[in-house]
């Protein structure tokens, strides 16, 4: 279980979590955030990706707490599931709690599988079905990896491929 805590304790703070969860067989990831606005004015971006594959489970579980006399406040989360068979699962777990009335908070998730077609386009233009799942992961995780400095995002890539080794069969 991974669960950060941001706390926004002065004017105008701001804050950023940015995560990604891989579950595999046996594997069960919990991963989330958690954002309190103790003061106004402050605005929160929690960005989570996850990755299911071979009956997976992965869930994320945040919450967004504005607290009462933290006016202006802005909160934007984002959860974005990728499940790569038919017996992996995502679950989404998110809570708000709003103290102020203008309070700005919005949440919103996706929870998409690999399509065929993607597969037989990219292999139509000579990937192997391995490096074409390989690469639609990549894809999907890169708004986190463009964000990592060069040396980490090289490191990152090369993980993804080792855990989508033998992914297909």
């Amino acid at each position: 279980m991974k669960y950060p805590s941001v706390y926004l304790v002065g004017p105008k703070a701001t804050g950023e979590v940015l995560s990604v969860a891989y579950a595999g067989a046996g594997q069960h990831q919990d991963a989330g955030a958690k954002m309190v606005h103790a003061a106004p004015e402050t605005s929160s971006k929690i960005v989570s990706k996850s990755i299911s594959k071979d009956g997976g489970i992965t869930t994320y579980r945040g919450l967004v707490r504005v607290d009462e006399g933290a006016y202006g406040c802005k909160s934007h989360v984002q959860c974005d599931a990728l499940i790569l068979d038919e017996t992996s699962e995502s679950r989404t777990l998110p809570y708000m709690e709003v103290g102020e009335r203008d309070a700005q908070i919005g949440h919103e998730a996706t929870v998409s599988k690999i399509a065929d077609e993607q597969l037989f386009y990219l292999q139509s233009r000579g990937l192997s079905q391995e490096q074409a799942m390989s690469m639609v992961v990549n894809g999907f995780i890169e708004p986190v990896t463009r964000t990592l400095p060069m040396e980490y995002a090289v490191e990152w890539s090369r993980l993804i491929e080792l855990q989508m080794e033998g992914s297909v069969g």
